[in-house]
């Protein structure tokens, strides 16, 4: 009985162990993605455009500002980008979902 215990301990380590692991990569992952975009902040369409190429969708706000919608699609996970351009066509905002 105390074999099993054991063995059941050492599993439920190695599982906790395993997900911090995964967890850290996917933090790391999401850092450097919010770095890469955040880049683009305060600059022109043109530049958005050069990176990305045109959108998949263009979707105008309440402010008059228009979305651009970048989306991706890479081992079935959908990854969406959005950018917030304002109406002097510069980058002011960002989102991001599913992109690592």
């Amino acid at each position: 009985m105390k074999k099993m215990y054991f063995i059941c301990l050492i599993l439920s380590f190695f599982i906790f162990v395993g997900c911090k692991t995964v967890s850290t990569k996917v933090d790391k992952t999401i850092s450097k993605e919010e770095q890469k975009l955040s880049s683009f902040l305060s600059k022109s369409v043109e530049e958005l455009k050069i990176e990305f190429g045109e959108p998949d969708l263009v979707e105008v706000t309440d402010k008059a500002n228009k979305n651009f919608v970048y989306l991706k699609s890479k081992l079935n996970i959908k990854c969406e980008r959005r950018f917030e351009i304002n109406q002097n066509n510069i980058v002011v905002g960002f989102s991001s979902k599913n992109c690592f």
